[in-house]
C-alpha cells in the first residue's frame, strides 16, 4: 500500500459522515461549492504538483539538491588541491613521515566521503518523505470536503477504474489547499496571532494544538 493510498483510508476512517452510525443523511443544502456523493476521489500527485504548498516543499528539496552538489564540488577541489601538496612534498621528506602525511590524508577523504555520503542518504529520505508529509498536512481539507459532500470515503484516483467525473473533487481541493495551507494564508494567520489579546491562554502541552 502506498503512503498516499494509506493516508486516504486514514481520512476516510476519521472523517466518516453521521448518517454511517446511524445519525440522519447530510442535505445537500449544507454542502457549498462540492458535489454530494458517497464515494470521492482524489488525485494526490495533482495537489502536490499544482498546490502553492506541494510547490514550496519541491522547491526546497530542490535547493537542498543544489547546496549538497555545491558543497561536494568544493570539498572536491580542496581535496584535488590537498593531493598535489602532499605529492609535491614526497621528495621533501622521509618515507617515513611521508607515509603518516598520506594516511592522515587518505582518513580525511573517507570521512569526508561518509559525511557526504549521509547527507545524500538523509536528502532522498526528506525527498521520499516529502509526500506523504504533504498530505497529512492537507488532510484536515479532504477531511473538510469530505463532510461537505457527505461522503463516506475518499479514494485514490489511480486505484479506481471507472468513476463518474462529478465525484473528482481534486480541482477543489487544491483551491482549498492554497486558501487554508498557501503562503498568503500562513502570513495572515501569523498576522491575527500577532494582534490577538494578551489574555489569551498560556500554551501548554495538555491544550497544544496538534501538529
Amino acid at each position: 500500500m502506498t503512503p498516499f493510498r494509506a493516508l486516504l483510508m486514514s481520512v476516510a476512517l476519521l472523517a466518516a459522515p453521521a448518517w454511517l452510525a446511524g445519525g440522519p443523511a447530510p442535505a445537500a443544502a449544507q454542502s457549498v461549492g462540492v458535489v454530494q456523493s458517497d464515494i470521492l476521489v482524489v488525485d494526490p500527485e495533482r495537489l502536490f504538483e499544482e498546490t502553492r504548498l506541494g510547490q514550496s516543499i519541491t522547491a526546497q528539496l530542490q535547493e537542498e539538491r543544489e547546496a549538497l552538489i555545491a558543497l561536494n564540488r568544493k570539498l572536491e577541489s580542496e581535496l584535488e588541491a590537498e593531493e598535489l601538496a602532499l605529492t609535491e612534498q614526497r621528495d621533501t621528506t622521509s618515507p617515513e613521515e611521508f607515509r603518516a602525511l598520506a594516511d592522515a590524508f587518505d582518513e580525511r577523504v573517507q570521512r569526508i566521503r561518509a559525511d557526504s555520503q549521509r547527507r545524500v542518504r538523509e536528502h532522498e529520505r526528506n525527498r521520499e518523505r516529502a509526500p506523504l508529509d504533504f498530505m497529512r498536512q492537507a488532510e484536515p481539507v479532504l477531511v473538510e470536503l469530505m463532510r461537505e459532500a457527505g461522503a463516506a470515503v475518499v479514494m485514490d484516483r489511480r486505484t479506481v477504474l471507472l468513476q463518474a467525473d462529478v465525484v473528482d473533487i481534486t480541482g477543489a481541493a487544491v483551491q482549498r489547499i492554497d486558501a487554508t495551507l498557501g503562503p498568503d494564508a500562513l502570513e495572515e494567520g501569523d498576522g491575527e496571532s500577532a494582534d490577538a489579546p494578551e489574555n489569551t491562554p498560556e500554551t501548554t502541552p495538555d491544550n497544544a494544538p496538534a501538529e
